[in-house]
């Protein structure tokens, strides 16, 4: 689906190819597959760390970890499609943080939220990353310059 600002535009294709480009770069590349990554871990930590019994934690943090790595594999396999989404990660990531203290049930024993901390971090910061992607190439479509493409007129990254 193109958004309606797109449609109006004669060189949707180039746009597309360019958000394509920006998604397929080594950083780009690095915080999607880092973020795809945290968002598995988080799905199985409840398995792994060993608080599945905490119920509620553990669906929150299974449903969480999939809906993270879905996202995170949507902005690696067609960026140009799914930059607008980009800004659910870090709230995920946030979310995935305060969550121990926020989901009623079993109190949360230190690893849990140790666990929870360091993989929310770990999503946050990433999908900021990927949200500055968005940012910069949202300004481009809007006729500002890109920072950091490599490009001439742009900063090395």
């Amino acid at each position: 689906m193109v958004r309606p600002g797109l449609a109006r535009r004669p060189d949707v294709t180039e746009l597309r190819q360019t958000y394509d480009r920006a998604g397929s770069t080594a950083p780009a590349q690095v915080m999607d597959g880092v973020t795809f990554l945290a968002g598995v871990y988080l799905a199985l930590s409840p398995w792994i760390v060993g608080f599945s019994g905490l119920g509620a934690l553990a669906i929150n943090n299974l449903i969480v970890g999939l809906t993270v790595a879905a996202l995170a594999m949507g902005c690696a396999s067609a960026f140009g499609r799914t930059y607008g989404m980009s800004w659910v990660v870090p709230v995920l990531g946030a979310w995935t943080i305060v969550a121990p203290w926020v989901i009623h049930g079993q109190p949360a024993t230190t690893a849990t939220i140790w666990d929870n901390v360091v993989t929310g971090a770990i999503i946050f910061l990433f999908g900021l990353g990927a949200l500055a992607f968005a940012a910069n190439y949202r300004q481009h479509e809007h006729g500002g310059p890109r920072r950091g493409t490599g490009t001439p007129g742009g900063e090395e990254w």
